[in-house]
């Protein structure tokens, strides 16, 4: 799919929320499988490790796949709220100005929920309430 639709296709049409409901899904699966090769790994190298300072090495990088999988779980959470707005035919649009968020920037990041001046305004606002602490 390009990254616009052409000017006589509706925004958001049917083949465009299947197309995102597709990369949502993948995206999904892909998070799914990579927690249940974490899950194995950790199994096995638990096991097989007597010597502290491999197992030093190990349980730090346990630490940062677990952190890893920590921000993919929350991600999750964003897909699936994802899959429901596009059942509730809200995907797509801002979610403070109800303008459409559009193509491009839902390609790069479909789990989008604002458009590009409000999530600007909201990262302005958050710096501001960060640097006034």
């Amino acid at each position: 799919m390009s990254n616009q639709p052409p000017s006589n296709e509706d925004y958001m049409n049917n083949a465009q929320k299947a197309h995102f409901t597709q990369i949502l899904e993948n995206w999904k699966q892909a998070i799914y499988e990579e927690s249940k090769r974490t899950q194995n790994h950790l199994k096995q190298a638990h096991e097989s490790t007597a010597d502290l300072n491999d197992r030093a090495t190990l349980e730090e990088e346990f630490t940062l796949e677990l952190r890893t999988r920590d921000r993919e779980r929350k991600l999750l959470k964003k897909i699936e709220q994802a899959l429901i707005r596009i059942q509730k035919n809200d995907f797509g649009y801002c979610e403070e100005c109800g303008e459409e968020i559009g193509i491009k920037r839902l390609e790069a990041r479909p789990t989008a929920e604002l458009c590009i001046d409000c999530k600007q305004l909201s990262e302005r606002r958050e710096k501001h309430y960060y640097e006034s602490r």
